[in-house]
């Protein structure tokens, strides 16, 4: 299973980024898919979460009405559209999926400021 985050930058308060994960290693369209960020000092926390079929959603109501998750099962993507960016959105964000065990990317670096 392999991972792969994109999309991560310095952004304005207000402003909006849209991250990528690109999967490889397991059959993709079989699987949940999650994105997680975990801020300095703080414990990994779920951002939001995507069914398999790509047909629920769900999200942490920190992100809810900003954040949308959505996937391309044709490309083997999943992606997170983050609009209206806040401060306390920085962190590094991580997509996560469940396949007999955990398995994390890298992360990608998220940061909002003036």
């Amino acid at each position: 299973v392999r991972l792969v985050e994109s999309g991560g930058g310095l952004v304005h308060p207000g402003g909006s980024l849209r991250l990528s994960c690109a999967a490889s290693g397991f059959t993709f369209s079989s699987y949940h898919m999650n994105w997680y960020r975990q801020a300095p000092g703080k414990e990994r926390e779920l951002v939001a979460r995507i069914t398999s079929a790509g047909d629920s959603t769900n999200y942490a109501d920190s992100v809810k009405g900003r954040f949308t998750i959505s996937r391309d099962n044709a490309k083997n993507t999943v992606y997170l559209q983050m609009n209206n960016l806040k401060p306390e959105d920085t962190a590094v964000y991580y997509c996560h999926v469940i396949r007999y065990i955990s398995h994390w990317g890298q992360g990608t670096q998220v940061t909002v400021s003036s």
